[in-house]
């Protein structure tokens, strides 16, 4: 199933998603190198979280990179200036390529524009942050002795998705399911989606299924309690009137 847009316009110009998207985008392109080169896995080694540094607090070896092994010592890390907290954020705006960032991004344009606007724009940049966050930590946990890079707005995509299936199940999702389109309720197709992830389990894989099902999770938890008064500020939000209708899904 492949999305292709929701049946769910909006009354808000999406500032902070496009936002988001623009980032991602111009770190792709502009900072990140291209291919599957030694300086392409060099810089998500440089940058991005590994599971290992979180566990330990210190960059890996050139030992436990190329063993794949995590351990705890006193050996010389290959960046030694690398600042292991802040990786887990920059993670959030890293992709493995072309199409891993296109179909991020896409997800984040169908779901988005309507969790910014039921969260606010400030409401919506802490929903994202901190699912990302508990994503990233989701994975941490269910692979302590990782040392593969993660990388990937995955996570934080995925919080999103789990605030839109607690705020929206019924909205229709218009899903190009083989030759056809058919317009399912969200509800039906985030949780095949959900559900999907579990499919990698074991697998030999570079799906980091685990950050994608703890921020899904986290997006729908930190959604279920204000439900009542997120639908109400979505409401409110379509009553006033904007400078023109926006249907943007």
């Amino acid at each position: 199933m492949f999305p292709i847009r929701d049946i769910n316009p909006t009354r808000i110009f999406p500032l902070v998603t496009l936002t988001i998207i623009a980032v991602n985008v111009a770190v792709f392109f502009l900072l990140q190198p291209f291919g599957d080169d030694i300086e392409s896995q060099e810089f998500f080694y440089e940058y991005a979280a590994v599971a290992c540094e979180l566990q330990t607090g210190d960059p890996l070896s050139l030992d436990e990179i190329n063993r794949d092994v995590c351990t705890e010592g006193p050996e010389q890390p290959v960046f030694p200036s690398k600042n292991v907290e802040l990786s887990a954020f920059v993670s959030m705006f890293l992709h493995g390529g072309i199409l891993h960032l296109g179909f991020n991004m896409w997800s984040l344009w169908i779901f988005g524009n309507n969790v910014e606007e039921a969260f606010g724009r400030v409401g919506y940049i802490a929903l994202y942050l901190v699912t990302g966050l508990v994503a990233t930590a989701g994975f941490v946990v269910a692979n302590l002795d990782a040392t593969v890079p993660l990388v990937g707005a995955s996570g934080a995509i995925a919080g999103v998705m789990g605030a839109y299936l607690v705020l929206f199940p019924l909205h229709r999702i218009m899903t190009l399911v083989f030759f056809y389109i058919v317009a399912v309720p969200a509800a039906f197709f985030l949780g095949i989606w959900f559900l999907l992830q579990f499919s990698v389990a074991g697998a030999d894989s570079n799906v980091a299924w685990e950050a994608h099902v703890f921020g899904f999770v986290a997006g729908a938890a930190l959604a279920l309690p204000f439900r009542r008064v997120l639908l109400r500020r979505t409401a409110e939000a379509q009553r006033v009137p904007a400078p023109g209708p926006f249907a943007l899904s």
